[in-house]
């Protein structure tokens, strides 16, 4: 059986044999000088991971890393099918949408009593307790019910047959992201985001590499954050960050692709354009990163220590913060449990 390419040699195939998706230098080059200048400030640390995800439990506990193993295993598919009606949970008196609607959740259902990040639970739990979990405010429902209970019960089980719990179940891949990486997508099958392009079998990983990702944070948060290997690590090709790339100048979609987004025509899995949505966003980053890690040796005679999480972790609040700027420049939209 074909080994898939790794995320980052995957995105540099895909950019080489691209037909609508582009890497354009002139933004790469925009938005590294973008990046220099914030290169001091904390949106560009792992240290801002409890401002990031303000609904998780405090990263003291091992609590915290049970909610993001629970949170990133259903870590998908948040986009309404229309913008007028779409799933929102109120909690705290804030009233949630699109990801943090499964933050308030997971966080609301702790707080109910139901022991929702214990996988003796979890493994267990019907899709009905799920469905009161996950429950809205209003008529529109989190999208995928049944595929979030399928994976976060198969989830589960993995973790009861492996330590127990997801401490010990990561423990087992020591400090290493990629051996972590590696570890998750063996034996939990719903993270093993995989594709075939051009007769290449590739693959992505987003869930995966976020889930260590937050990992690497509450350790961080904790002054335990010794992870090896984490520039091993990719951005996380979802929907939401190639958007921000498009409108900053470091991709650019063909007008036909750029055409069938705006009328909202769904993208399947696997499909090429949408695969080349996800590989160039991988690779554009990358050659960021390249390019600010050159202007902090060349201005500053310093190593640059930013990686692509952290670049991805700037990238994805940016485009929530500038939505409204972002507007003309439609998402992809791929209903999947992967991103």
């Amino acid at each position: 059986m074909e080994t898939p390419l790794l995320p980052r040699e995957s995105g540099r195939f895909i950019a080489e044999h691209s037909r609508d998706v582009f890497v354009e230098e002139d933004g790469v080059e925009k938005v590294a000088e973008m990046l220099y200048t914030l290169r001091h400030s904390d949106s560009l640390t792992a240290g801002g991971w409890k401002d990031a995800n303000p609904l998780a439990p405090a990263p003291t506990s091992d609590q915290a890393l049970n909610w993001v193993f629970v949170v990133d295993t259903m870590n998908f598919s948040f986009w309404p099918e229309n913008e007028i009606q779409q799933c929102e949970v109120t909690y705290k008196g804030t009233t949630y949408t699109g990801y943090m609607t499964l933050c308030a959740a997971i966080t609301r259902a702790i707080e109910e009593g139901i022991p929702i990040t214990d996988p003796k639970y979890f493994s267990q739990m019907s899709v009905e307790e799920l469905g009161h979990v996950l429950r809205s405010d209003n008529e529109t429902p989190m999208p995928m019910l049944q595929e979030r209970h399928k994976v976060l019960t198969e989830a589960g089980g993995v973790l009861l047959e492996h330590g127990g719990n997801f401490r010990s179940f990561i423990d087992r891949a020591g400090n290493d992201a990629r051996k972590m990486v590696e570890l998750i997508v063996e034996k939990i099958p719903s993270y093993r985001d995989e594709a075939v392009y051009e007769g290449k079998k590739i693959s992505f990983y987003k869930r995966a590499q976020i889930l260590v990702a937050d990992v690497w944070g509450i350790m961080e948060a904790r002054g335990e954050g010794d992870i090896r290997n984490m520039d091993w690590l990719t951005m996380f090709a979802d929907y939401r960050v190639p958007q921000a790339l498009v409108y900053l100048g470091a991709l650019r979609y063909s007008d036909t692709l750029m055409q069938m987004l705006k009328k909202r025509e769904l993208l399947c899995s696997g499909d090429r354009r949408e695969v080349e949505i996800r590989g160039c966003s991988i690779w554009s980053v990358e050659l960021i990163k390249d390019r600010l890690s050159k202007l902090v040796q060349e201005r500053d005679g310093q190593t640059c220590h930013i990686t692509s999480v952290i670049i991805d972790f700037y990238l994805w609040p940016y485009a929530k913060q500038h939505h409204k700027e972002m507007a003309h420049i439609p998402i992809h939209q791929t209903r999947c449990i992967y991103y």
